[in-house]
């Protein structure tokens, strides 16, 4: 899979990825931005990078990062397990919930919110419908943060068992509740909300406070929100 810009390529090494090949059309700035930003890395940038001329990065992607960085990565590779297969009905304790995305379709999302999942413990992310979590711009977008977390596509009739709070503005207020570890969070599209086979599956639907007359917040504004609650709620 490929990795574009320099903070992806920092990510994945950080959380264990297999980096076959990493490029730089200016090698020195690279490791110079390296030394800066991470220098626990600097070491094996300096190992690994080479430095190829700017049309080459041009001809690889798509709308080439601005750090001049790009890289391949093995799909899968990294310190955190992907999200075990379980059966369902069946019950793995977890001690961070899982973030649901039903059916989501802005790649940009999707990073961003595999971002939070990474920065805020999460225990992973699974999304449904047919938008690949690993398209190279999901990945870009969550800053190569895949790899810090479990991020995988399921059926809905995959997902794992566990007590699902789906968000929903007909819901209890957020701030009401308790969000157990071993929760599934589960957040409807950016166009038609829940599907009715996960509104069903709900054991708890939750709303987000608003403003009267506001009709909504953004994807990962809602994960990031609830998130924070689950977290605040836990010991720092």
């Amino acid at each position: 899979m490929l990795l574009d810009g320099f903070h992806a390529l920092k990510h994945a090494l950080r959380f264990g990825a297999e980096i076959p090949l990493a490029l730089a059309q200016d090698r020195t700035a690279a490791l110079a931005l390296a030394a800066e930003l991470a220098p626990d890395l600097a070491g094996r940038l300096d190992g690994m990078l080479r430095q190829v001329p700017p049309e080459t990065l041009r001809e690889l992607l798509p709308r080439p990062h601005p750090t001049g960085v790009a890289a391949l990565a093995v799909r899968g590779s990294g310190h955190r397990a992907p999200v075990p297969g379980e059966q369902p009905g069946a019950r793995t304790p977890r001690t961070a919930p899982l973030i649901v995305l039903d059916n989501p379709r802005h790649l940009g999302n999707i990073g961003a919110v595999i971002r939070l999942a990474a920065g805020c413990g999460a225990a992973g992310v699974l999304t449904t419908g047919t938008v690949d979590p690993w398209h190279p711009a999901v990945v870009r977008a969550s800053a190569g943060l895949h790899f810090a977390t479990a991020v995988e596509r399921r059926l809905p009739a995959e997902l794992p068992a566990g007590p699902t709070y789906a968000l929903d503005p007909a819901g209890a207020d957020l701030r009401t509740l308790t969000l157990p570890d071993e929760a599934l969070l589960v957040f409807g599209s950016e166009r038609s909300g829940l599907s009715p086979e996960l509104r069903a599956r709900a054991d708890q639907l939750v709303a987000l406070p608003m403003r009267p007359q506001v009709s909504s917040y953004n994807l990962a504004t809602s994960v990031a929100m609830t998130l924070y609650h689950w977290m605040a709620q836990r010991p720092e």
